[in-house]
C-alpha cells in the first residue's frame, strides 16, 4: 500500500465529504485511521480515500454510517452496487458548490480558526446573498449543529462553541433589531432551563421568532423555572421556548420543567427543542409541552398559536 500522503483538504475534494464530516467519521465511528504528521496533521492513504468514497455512496443510498463504518471494503462495494441496480444509488459527484455550501464552509473555517473578523465578514456575505431567512436556515442553523457535534466528539474545544455563540448572539441581535414587531404582536420568552448552559439553539430560535413578528424576550442560559415563569407572566407571553442540548440525564431538570408548567398560566404554551429534548420526552408529554424539530416547524407552530389567539 502506498504511503499516506493526502491532506484532509485533498481527501475532502477527492471523496466529496466535508472536512468536518471526515473528522466525525474518524473519531466517532472509526471509519478510517489516517496517519498523523509530526505537527498532528492527518494524512490519508489511497485505500482510505477509496473507502471513504464508498462510504459516502452507501450513506447517500440510505445506509446509516453507524451501521456500515467498519464493514470491509468488499461489503461496502456490494451495498453500493445493489443500490445502483435498484436505482437508489448516488452517482459519484463533486462536492456541492451551491452558494449556501460555499458560505457554510467559509463560516465553519472562520469559526474553527477562531477568527472573529473572518467570521463576521462571512456572515455578512451570507445574509447579502441568501437573505436573513436563507442565512438562518441554510447556513447558521446547520453550522450550529455541526459545531455542537464536533465539540461532543472532541474535534473542537468548548472555546469554539463559545466563540460561535458569542458572535452569533451579537450578529443575530443586530439583524433581529431590524424587525420592529407591531404594538399588538404576541410575546414569547426564550431561555434554557436551569442546568442547561448551551444557549446557541436558543439564540437562533429567538432570531427566528423575531423574523415572523413576535416580541422576543431572550433571557439567556440556565435560568430557574420561577424566573422564566415570572418573565412570562409580567409580559403576558403567549409562549415560552426552551432549548435543551446537554446533558441528557440531569435528574433536576425534570423537576424544573414540572415547576415551570405549575408556575405558568395554563394558556401559556411551552415549546421545547434541542438535541437532548427527546431524553426528557416523558416529562415534556406530562406537562403538555410541544417538542419542536427544526426552525420551520417552530415558525409554523408560532403562526398557528398567534392565529388561534386573535380576538374574535
Amino acid at each position: 500500500m502506498a504511503d499516506p500522503h493526502h491532506s484532509i483538504k485533498t481527501a475532502s475534494r477527492m471523496t466529496g465529504l466535508p472536512p468536518h464530516l471526515l473528522r466525525i467519521w474518524e473519531k466517532r465511528y472509526g471509519a478510517v485511521s489516517p496517519e498523523r504528521t509530526a505537527t498532528n496533521r492527518r494524512l490519508y492513504s489511497d485505500a482510505e480515500i477509496e473507502r471513504l468514497s464508498f462510504l459516502r455512496l452507501a450513506t447517500a443510498a440510505g445506509h446509516s454510517i453507524g451501521n456500515i463504518a467498519k464493514l470491509p471494503l468488499s461489503r461496502l462495494k456490494s451495498l453500493v452496487a445493489k443500490a445502483e441496480l435498484s436505482g437508489d444509488g448516488a452517482q459519484p459527484a463533486k462536492r456541492s458548490t451551491s452558494p449556501a455550501q460555499i458560505f457554510y464552509d467559509s463560516c465553519l473555517a472562520a469559526a474553527e480558526a477562531l477568527d472573529p473578523r473572518a467570521f463576521e465578514t462571512s456572515l455578512q456575505k451570507t445574509v447579502v446573498a441568501l437573505g436573513h431567512q436563507g442565512a438562518l436556515r441554510q447556513v447558521i442553523a446547520p453550522l450550529a449543529q455541526t459545531i455542537g457535534e464536533l465539540w461532543r466528539t472532541g474535534v473542537v474545544t468548548a472555546a469554539h462553541e463559545h466563540f460561535l455563540t458569542a458572535h452569533l448572539k451579537i450578529f443575530l441581535g443586530h439583524l433581529s433589531g431590524q424587525y420592529a414587531a407591531s404594538a399588538n404582536a404576541p410575546h414569547i420568552i426564550i431561555a434554557t432551563p436551569a442546568g442547561q448552559l448551551h444557549e446557541l439553539g436558543a439564540v437562533i430560535v429567538s432570531d427566528a421568532a423575531a423574523q415572523i413578528g413576535w416580541h422576543t424576550i431572550y433571557l439567556g442560559a440556565s435560568l430557574p423555572a420561577a424566573e422564566i415563569a415570572g418573565a412570562a407572566v409580567q409580559n403576558r407571553a403567549l409562549a415560552v421556548a426552551l432549548s435543551i442540548v446537554y446533558p441528557e440525564d440531569d435528574p433536576d431538570l425534570m423537576q424544573e420543567l414540572t415547576n415551570l408548567r405549575r408556575f405558568l398560566p395554563s394558556k401559556t404554551k411551552i415549546f421545547v427543542g434541542g438535541r437532548a429534548a427527546a431524553a426528557y420526552s416523558e416529562t415534556l408529554l406530562r406537562i403538555g409541552a410541544l417538542v419542536i424539530d427544526g426552525i420551520d416547524e417552530f415558525a409554523n407552530q408560532l403562526d398557528d398559536l398567534r392565529h388561534s389567539n386573535k380576538p374574535a
